[in-house]
Formats: structure tokens, C-alpha cells, sequence
């Protein structure tokens, strides 16, 4: 295995599992937040695209800028509803909830690519569902309350994050610096006509390094470190290894801010990422054992 390789992807998903923390931190509402971190990724990115000679070898397609184009806007929604999530709900119940989309991919990618869904990919489906209804509560049900909505913005988010998974399935010919920048642009683009500008004059100092930040840092580095890891790792540890994302916002979220979730959310939590555990850790052991056997 290239150590390495790893060692960037284990960074960048600790780095991103921060994203939720400094976001809480930035005073700006989800849209404008997310303007700002399309903004500083946009030029960190097309300045990787050109300073690596990509741009040279670069293949553009009608059909694929197409696929592109639809991938910008489901996951410029995914960080919407995500952020969103953050303003009225704790990171850690977001976090957990944004983390069923490896789940609604596996789903969608057996209806529309095929897929086949063995018998653990079913009961691992059962299981985050059974973890989702816990985090929620019997309480979050209350149409009105903030909670409801914050959770429900979680749910939407991992729709759009599972969306992007599948769309990017198909992007074959551009490169992985041309998708993210274009990206990038329509994510600009998208939120102009939404963005209250005046939202910014009055951040402080420090807010605008954490809404920087999340732009600079969780976004134009994180993608390039991601990015240039998993090209060279096998699926099975990419799998696994996003894993290190959601445990480190927990962590910082209860370690940190000092969230304490309910019983009935602590054992959602353990659940739905016991049954994601589950979903990939057992067909990579089976794997294995498979090829020990040949």
C-alpha cells in the first residue's frame, strides 16, 4: 500500500471533519458561507489546474460538461443543506445524518448502474435507517421546531452528497482539477442572485479567518490532498478511511463545543455507522479471505 498516498487521505478527512466546527464559528448564514468557500477553492483550484500542466492534456466533452454541470449543482445543495444543518442542529447529529449518502448511493447505484445488493448491503440499509429514526427522536418529529428542520437539512444533504457520488461515477474523460473548478464556478454563479452582501460587513476578524478557512483550507486543500490519494488506493481503504471525517467532527464537537447527545442519540449514532462499517468492512474481509484461498 502506498503509505503516503494514505497518509494524505487520513489528513484531509481529519481536516474536513473540522469543516463543521469552524462553520459554527463564522457568523455567516449557509448561503453566504458557502459563496465565500466557493470563491477561495475556485482560485486555489484553477491555479492547481494550470500550475500542474493538466490544463494541457485536458479533454472536454459536450455530454461529460454536462455530467460536470449537474455534479456542481447537486453538491453546491449538498453544502447548502449541510451548513444549514450546522445553524440549527448540533454538528455531531448533522454529521451523522449527512452520513447516510454512501448508503443512498449504494441504493440508487442498484437501481440505475446495476449494482448488486448483497445480503449485508440490505441489512446495513435496515440498520442506518433504524439509526436515523433514533437520532431523531420521537421529539424531532415536530414540524416546526428547529431541530426537525436542522435534521431534515442533514437528510436532504446526504440526498445531494449521494447525487454527486453518482454523477461523478460517470465523469471519465476531465480531469479531477477541471471538475472541481468548474464546480466551483457554477457554485459562484448559482448563489450570486442569493447572496446578502451585507451579511460580511459587520464579521469580525476572527470570523472571517474560520469563513476563509473553510473555503482555503476545507475546500482547495482538502480536494487536492483527496483527490491526489485515491487515485493511488485501493476502494476498500478510500472506504474505510472517510470514516476518520465524521470521527473527528464528533469528537470536536463534544470534546469542543460541548454537545452532549441523549441516550437514544448515542446508540443511533453507534448504529448508523456500525451498519456504514458494516457495508464495507465485510465485502472487503470476504474479498480477502477469497484471495488467500486462490
Amino acid at each position: 500500500m502506498h503509505k503516503s498516498a494514505l497518509s494524505q487521505l487520513i489528513v484531509s478527512m481529519a481536516i474536513f471533519g473540522s469543516v463543521g466546527f469552524f462553520s459554527t464559528r463564522t457568523g455567516l448564514p449557509a448561503v453566504e458561507l458557502v459563496f465565500v468557500r466557493c470563491v477561495c477553492a475556485f482560485a486555489i483550484l484553477l491555479a492547481a489546474w494550470l500550475l500542474s500542466g493538466s490544463f494541457k492534456r485536458e479533454r472536454w466533452d459536450a455530454r461529460e460538461a454536462l455530467i460536470v454541470a449537474a455534479c456542481g449543482m447537486s453538491n453546491l445543495l449538498n453544502w447548502v443543506f449541510l451548513f444549514t444543518a450546522f445553524r440549527l442542529v448540533s454538528v455531531t447529529i448533522a454529521i451523522s445524518l449527512y452520513h447516510l449518502a454512501p448508503i443512498l448511493a449504494l441504493i440508487a447505484g442498484g437501481l440505475i448502474f446495476r449494482d448488486k445488493l448483497g445480503r449485508t448491503a440490505i441489512l446495513s440499509l435496515a440498520g442506518c435507517f433504524a439509526g436515523t429514526l433514533l437520532i431523531m427522536g420521537a421529539g424531532g418529529f415536530g414540524g416546526a421546531s428547529p431541530s426537525w428542520k436542522g435534521m431534515l437539512c442533514g437528510v436532504l444533504a446526504a440526498v445531494f452528497y449521494a447525487a454527486t457520488m453518482l454523477l461523478g461515477r460517470s465523469v471519465r474523460r476531465t480531469s479531477v482539477y477541471a471538475t472541481t473548478f468548474v464546480q466551483m464556478a457554477i457554485g459562484m454563479l448559482l448563489l450570486l442572485p442569493f447572496v446578502r452582501f451585507p451579511a460580511y460587513a459587520d464579521l469580525a476578524r476572527g470570523e472571517w479567518i474560520y469563513a476563509v478557512a473553510t473555503g482555503i483550507v476545507h475546500t482547495g486543500f482538502v480536494y487536492l490532498l483527496f483527490f491526489g490519494s485515491i487515485r493511488r488506493l485501493p476502494s476498500p481503504v478510500v472506504s474505510i478511511a472517510v470514516f476518520v471525517d465524521p470521527a473527528v467532527a464528533i469528537l470536536l464537537d463534544i470534546g469542543v463545543s460541548g454537545f452532549r447527545p441523549g441516550g437514544l442519540q448515542t446508540a443511533g449514532i453507534l448504529l448508523l455507522f456500525g451498519s456504514l462499517l458494516a457495508a464495507f468492512a465485510v465485502p472487503m474481509t470476504r474479498a480477502a479471505r477469497r484471495r488467500d484461498k486462490l
